[in-house]
Formats: structure tokens, C-alpha cells, sequence
């Protein structure tokens, strides 16, 4: 559930903090009707939290899979979603595709495998699976076997037992949603940190850009360096957020859908720059699930689209030419990808 706490600083400033979606949030927006548009944020954040929680025995997503568990044949029964689950199911498709794979919502069976999923958050219950128990579940693993009803709005799975998990890609839209209530109450300038997912609206009211500073994995009291935006959000992943450690070797929990074991790429953390919240918060994750190679390769071909830092296991950071001038050096100096 939501704990909150309200602080307005002047008639024109207000501030948001709360905890959903298993983080803490902050929203803060400048103008005479800021009050109102981060209590309205603060709602909308609660209510997608209560749709798209893996976590949450309330929501669909939850619901969704509790009933794919129970289906016995493949492809046929279908589950009505909300008009939200049904846009982010589509969305994760397209991301899916575009990545080849990378990102996959349907890697669930094997985040609770290992421990990782949200319902075992209370518990956290971590394990290193066998080989065999990895490869027992691979198949579920298959976004192409989501079926999308587009005119019901509902969402089926071509294999019994497959499970999703929107923490990919939720946080994301969320703070797209909150930008857009901001606009409509008004508000002209605005930044939300849904636990290190930064967007921002417009500028800050003295009309300097936003200054977003980008953590160093190993010690996230320390920055990389900084980033200076307006109307863009900025997420970064890496496998220091979440893992655990077992005979001296740290497993993490972005795990690759390719072969069901935590990502090891040679990449310490993804940063993506770009307009859309839910766009970055899941590339984010698939640029880091491609390691380096084919995550500047996809840089490459999306500069324009997106804008990308890459901090590699050799400490190197390279950015793509569209963050050159928004890029100020904090520990490291950074290679431009052509």
C-alpha cells in the first residue's frame, strides 16, 4: 500500500513523497495548482500500483497470473485487463520485438525461481537454482505467446503456467502518467524520482535545465556524472540494485531471457535517455541484458530515438552524440558513440 507524506514549501511550490511500487517516490511541481496536481499524481501512482503489482494479491496482473496457473489447456481461455494493463501488455510487445528478446515481462516463473519476484520481497527468499530447474521453465519464457484480444481487451497465454511481471516497465509509465496529469492541472515545470527513474517537465522555474546526476554502481553516494535536461526522462539499470551473494559470487536480478541466469554482459549499469518513461525504463534493462557489444550497436541505430550511457565491467563510459552537451564529468570521462 501507499504511505505519504505532503510538504508545501510556497503557493507555488508543492512536494510529494510516497512509497509504491516497492520505492520510494517523489514528485514535486512548481505553480499556482502544484498542490493539486501532486495529490492527483499521488492517486493515479497508487491506483497502477494496485493494477500492475506481480506483488499485490488486488491486482489484475497478480489476479492474471493466479488464473494462468490454473489453465490446463494452451491458447484458448482469455483474462479482461483494464485499458492501462492492456496499453503496457501491447507496449512490452513492441519493446519485446524491438529488442529481439532482451526484454521479455514473461520472465516471471523465473524471477520467483530465484527469488526475485515481487511476492517474495517479505521473505526474500533467494536462491541459486540447478541447471535443470532453469531449463524446466525456459519455455514459459516466450513473449511471442502472449495473445492480445484487442477489441475485448483481454490477454491470453499460448502455454499453461506462464506468468509476467510489469517491474520492467511500470515505474516508467508511471511517471508519464504524472507529467500528463501535471500539464493538465496546469503545471508548466516538474520532476518525479520514482526510486531513480527521473522525468522531468519542462524546466526548472528559473529557466536552467534540470540537473540529474547518474550513480557509480559500487557506490551510489558517489555519481558518474551529470546529466542536464528538460521534458526528458533519464533510468538507469544494473545488476547492483538487487542481488545476493552465495560462495563468494554475486547473482543479480536482471536476469536474460535467453538463458534464464542473471545477465553478464559486460556492462555495470545502462542509462537511457529519452522522451517516453515507459520506453526507457524497459530499454534500459534490454540494453543491459545485450551487454556492450550489441547495446552500442542498438545505440547506434536508435541515436535520434534515444540517447544512452553505457558504464562497462573495465570502467569505460561511453554516451551517445545527442548527451555530448548535457554530459558534465563527475568520475568519468566518457567516449562518444558515433
Amino acid at each position: 500500500m501507499c504511505g505519504c507524506s505532503n510538504k508545501k514549501v510556497k503557493d507555488e511550490y508543492s512536494e510529494r513523497t510516497l512509497f509504491a511500487m516497492d520505492t520510494i517516490m517523489t514528485l514535486k511541481a512548481y505553480g499556482e495548482n502544484s498542490e493539486n496536481a501532486v495529490e492527483k499524481a499521488a492517486e493515479e501512482i497508487e491506483r497502477l500500483d494496485s493494477l500492475l503489482s506481480a506483488g499485490r494479491a488486488e491486482s489484475e496482473i497478480y489476479q492474471l497470473n493466479k488464473w494462468s496457473l490454473t489453465q490446463d489447456k494452451e491458447g484458448k481461455a482469455r483474462f479482461l485487463v483494464s485499458e492501462d494493463t492492456f496499453y503496457l501488455f501491447k507496449r512490452a510487445l513492441e519493446i519485446n520485438k524491438m529488442t529481439e528478446g532482451a526484454f521479455d515481462i514473461s520472465i516471471y516463473p523465473l524471477m520467483k525461481l530465484w527469488g526475485f519476484a515481487a511476492e517474495n520481497n517479505e521473505e526474500r527468499s533467494f536462491y541459486k537454482p540447478d541447471e535443470a530447474e532453469i531449463e524446466a521453465l525456459l519455455p514459459l519464457v516466450s513473449s511471442s505467446e502472449i495473445i492480445l484480444d484487442e477489441e475485448n481487451k483481454e490477454v491470453g497465454f499460448g502455454k499453461p503456467g506462464m506468468e509476467v511481471d510489469f517491474g520492467g516497465i511500470a515505474k516508467g509509465y508511471a511517471s508519464e502518467r504524472v507529467l500528463e496529469i501535471f500539464e493538465e492541472c496546469g503545471v508548466t515545470s516538474g520532476i518525479v524520482n520514482l526510486g531513480g527513474n527521473v522525468q522531468v517537465l519542462g524546466e526548472k522555474p528559473d529557466g536552467s535545465a534540470f540537473r540529474v546526476a547518474v550513480e557509480v554502481p559500487e557506490d551510489t553516494s558517489k555519481n558518474i556524472g551529470i546529466l542536464s535536461i528538460r521534458n526528458k526522462t533519464v533510468i538507469t539499470s544494473g545488476g547492483y540494485e538487487r542481488y545476493f551473494e552465495e560462495a563468494g559470487v554475486k547473482y543479480h536480478h536482471i536476469l536474460d531471457p535467453a538463458t534464464g541466469a542473471p545477465a553478464e554482459n559486460g556492462l555495470k549499469s545502462v542509462t537511457v535517455v529519452c522522451e517516453d518513461g515507459a520506453l526507457a525504463d524497459a530499454l534500459s534493462t534490454a540494453l543491459y541484458v545485450m551487454g556492450e557489444e550489441k547495446a552500442v550497436e542498438f545505440s547506434r541505430e536508435h541515436q535520434g530515438e534515444i540517447d544512452v550511457m553505457l558504464l562497462t565491467c573495465e570502467d569505460e563510459l561511453y554516451i551517445t552524440k545527442g548527451l555530448e552537451a548535457s554530459y558534465e564529468a563527475d568520475r568519468y570521462q566518457a567516449s562518444i558513440i558515433e
